[in-house]
C-alpha cells in the first residue's frame, strides 16, 4: 500500500467512525433528511461488509515504520499554522496576558525537544519514542508543562479581571504585563524534565526502563490480585499516565478559561479560540488512546498528527479573528470569510455568567477558584493520579485493549470529542447547561 493509499484509507476510516456518532448527536436534522429519501438500505450489504473488513485490516497491518512516515508531513505542516497562531494571539491589541503567550508558545519547545529524544529511541533501543517508557516520559513532561503554564496565567488573569469588575481593588498579576515571570517557570520545569532524562541516559537506561524509574508503581509483590492479562513490556508506568492524564485535563481547563476570557474582555471572539483548540484536545486522546492499547494501531499516528495540523489551522483561523475584531489589521486586507459583524459583540458592561453548578472538567478552574496556584496544581495532579492508577492497573482486566481493535479505538477518541463539541455547543446557546465531563 502506497503512503497515498494510506491516506486515503486513514481518511475513509476516520469518516466511518464521524458517521455514526455524528448522527446521534444531530438526530432531527437526520431524521428530516431520512423522510426524504427513498429506498434507503438500513442494513450493510455483504460487499460493504467486505469491503469495511478489508479496510480494518489494511489499516491495523500498518506497521510503525508507515505510520510514522505518513504522520511526517502533517506533523512538519502543523508547526507553520502554529507559529501563525502565536503571531495572531500575540498583536498588542488584544491585550493577551503575557504569561499565557507565554504558555502557549513553550509547546515549540515540547516540539523540538521532543526531536532528539525521538531519535535516541531510534538509534539506541530500535523503537518509537511511546515504547521507550524513560525516554517519553521525559519527553512528554514538557507538554504538560506547556499546558500548565497556560493554566496558571489564564487563572491568574481571569482572577485579576473578576476582581476588578467587581468593583475590588488589587495589583495587577506581573504575568499579565511581563513574560518575565512565566519564563522562569519554563526554564525551571525543563530543567527538571532534561534532568529525568540525563541520569537515566548516564546510568546505561535500557528500552524499557520504567520513567523516574516507576517510584509511583505498585510493585509487583504487594499487587493482591491476579489480573486477567500481564502487562506487556511497553506498558506506560502511572508517572507516564500521569503526564498525559494531566495534559488532557489541563487544556480543557484552558479551553474553559478562553470562554471566560471572552465574558472578562466582553469579546465573544475568544470562545471561537476555545472552538478552535478542540482538534488539538482530540489529538491528545488520540494519544491516550495509542498507548491504552499499548501502542499496537500503528494508524493513529498518522491521525494524531492530522488532528494536530487541522487544530492549528483552527486556532491560527480563532487567534486571526481575535485580532481584527480588537482592531488588528493585516497587510493584506481583511478575509471575506472572517469578517466581524457588529452582532457579535457583547454590549459594553454586560457580561454574560456560566452558571456556577457547571461541573465539567474545563470548569476545574471555577470550582478551585477560592485555592492558591499551589493548592489548585496539587489537586489537579491528584485527581489525574488517581485516574492514572485506574487505568494502569484496571485495563489489564479486560480484553480489549490486547485486541487492537482499531472500530474501538477510534469510538474512545470521537465519542468523548463529538460530547466535547456539542457541549460547547449547548453552552454558546445556554450558559446554564450543564456538561458531562
Amino acid at each position: 500500500m502506497t503512503p497515498f493509499q494510506r491516506m486515503v484509507a486513514s481518511a475513509l476510516a476516520l469518516l466511518l467512525a464521524l458517521g455514526p456518532a455524528a448522527t446521534s448527536a444531530f438526530a432531527p436534522a437526520a431524521s428530516r433528511l431520512a423522510s426524504r429519501a427513498h429506498h434507503v438500505p438500513t442494513h450493510p450489504s455483504p460487499t460493504q461488509l467486505s469491503f469495511l473488513d478489508g479496510l480494518n485490516d489494511a489499516l491495523l497491518s500498518m506497521d510503525q515504520s508507515a505510520a510514522e512516515q505518513l504522520a511526517g508531513p502533517f506533523f512538519g505542516a502543523s508547526l507553520f499554522p502554529y507559529l501563525g497562531f502565536l503571531f495572531f494571539l500575540q498583536v498588542p491589541q488584544n491585550e493577551t496576558p503575557k504569561g499565557v503567550t507565554v504558555g502557549f508558545a513553550t509547546c515549540l519547545l515540547f516540539v523540538f525537544l521532543t526531536i532528539p529524544a525521538a531519535i535516541a529511541a531510534k538509534v539506541w533501543y530500535e523503537v518509537s519514542l511511546a515504547d521507550s517508557d524513560w525516554l517519553h516520559g521525559s519527553a512528554e513532561s514538557l507538554l504538560t508543562v506547556t499546558n500548565l503554564v497556560t493554566v496558571v496565567a489564564f487563572r491568574q488573569a481571569l482572577s485579576w479581571k473578576e476582581r476588578e469588575q467587581n468593583g475590588l481593588t488589587g495589583n495587577v498579576p506581573e504575568s499579565v504585563t511581563s513574560y518575565d515571570p512565566m519564563v522562569k517557570l519554563v526554564g525551571g520545569l525543563t530543567a527538571l524534565a532534561f534532568l529525568t532524562a540525563l541520569f537515566p541516559a548516564l546510568n546505561g537506561a535500557e528500552v524499557h526502563t520504567p520513567y523516574l524509574e516507576g517510584f509511583l508503581d505498585i510493585p509487583q509483590s504487594s499487587i493482591p490480585w491476579t489480573a486477567t492479562h500481564p502487562e506487556p513490556e511497553n506498558a506506560l508506568t502511572v508517572a507516564c499516565w500521569i503526564i498525559h492524564v494531566t495534559s488532557l485535563v489541563e487544556f480543557l481547563v484552558a479551553m474553559g478559561f478562553c470562554w471566560r476570557w471572552a465574558d472578562v474582555t466582553n469579546n465573544p471572539r475568544w470562545r471561537g479560540l476555545t472552538w478552535g483548540l478542540i482538534p488539538l484536545h482530540s489529538s491528545g486522546i488520540t494519544a491516550c488512546t495509542y498507548h491504552l492499547f499499548y501502542n499496537s494501531i500503528p494508524v493513529l499516528v498518522p491521525l494524531q498528527a492530522f488532528l494536530t495540523c487541522v487544530g492549528n489551522t483552527t486556532a491560527m483561523y480563532a487567534a486571526y479573528r481575535i485580532a481584527t475584531s480588537n482592531g488588528w489589521s493585516a497587510p493584506w486586507g481583511q478575509l471575506p470569510f472572517a469578517e466581524f459583524r457588529d452582532d457579535d459583540v457583547v454590549e459594553d458592561g454586560i457580561v454574560m455568567e456560566d452558571a456556577s453548578s457547571l461541573v465539567g472538567f474545563e470548569d476545574l478552574g471555577d470550582a478551585l477558584a477560592q485555592d492558591n496556584d499551589y493548592s489548585f496544581i496539587a489537586k489537579l495532579f491528584a485527581g489525574c493520579a488517581l485516574a492514572s492508577y485506574g487505568i494502569k492497573y484496571g485495563e489489564v482486566w479486560f480484553d480489549f485493549p490486547f485486541e487492537s481493535e482499531l472500530g474501538l479505538a477510534l469510538a474512545f477518541i470521537f465519542v468523548p470529542s463529538l460530547l466535547n463539541a456539542y457541549k460547547w455547543y449547548k453552552r454558546s446557546l445556554d450558559p446554564s447547561f450543564e456538561g458531562w465531563f
